[in-house]
């Protein structure tokens, strides 16, 4: 079940944030926990920073983004992981599944994610789940080790 992230779950999301499987599609290149304690900072201050216990360890997190005003139906989905170790075991969907529950009796209409376009295992997720492409952020995307750029996708679910 979700919960807002809290300052004891730095270890736990770094751990996951930093590993070699996970990293890549993350928003940051890797960092120490001494540099990602600033980044943490901010998840948190957002107040819509979850993560997704299993049996009292971090298995995922995630966070939701609201706009406002004439967009107050719309919510972004990003910073979206599952712990290696957890992968393969429906924790995403589950987690997913219960963020998207929450949103729409909270009146989200609209989710929408960016998704880098060589996450191939991500783009069938979303797709899975219901999530259609609706354009393409050309070069937007930038790994230090990276030669060259990367577009992203931004796809979007009705939630009802």
């Amino acid at each position: 079940m979700r919960r807002l992230a809290e300052p004891q779950d730095l270890a736990a999301v770094h751990a996951i944030y930093m590993h070699a499987d996970v990293i890549p599609y993350l928003g940051y290149d890797p960092m120490p926990m001494e540099e990602f304690a600033a980044m943490f900072a901010g998840l948190l201050a957002s107040g819509s920073f979850y993560v997704y216990p299993v049996d009292g360890v971090i298995a995922g997190f995630y966070k939701v983004s609201r706009f406002a005003g004439r967009a107050a139906h719309v919510a972004q989905l990003g910073t979206l992981a599952v712990a290696p170790s957890f992968q393969g075991k429906g924790i995403a969907q589950s987690m997913l599944a219960e963020a998207m529950s929450a949103m729409k009796n909270e009146g989200v209409r609209r989710l929408e994610l960016i998704v880098e376009s060589d996450n191939l295992r991500g783009l069938a997720f979303y797709q899975g789940l219901g999530f259609e492409t609706e354009g393409r952020l050309r070069q937007f995307y930038k790994r230090s080790d990276d030669a060259d750029y990367i577009d992203d996708f931004i796809m979007a679910k009705f939630l009802y």
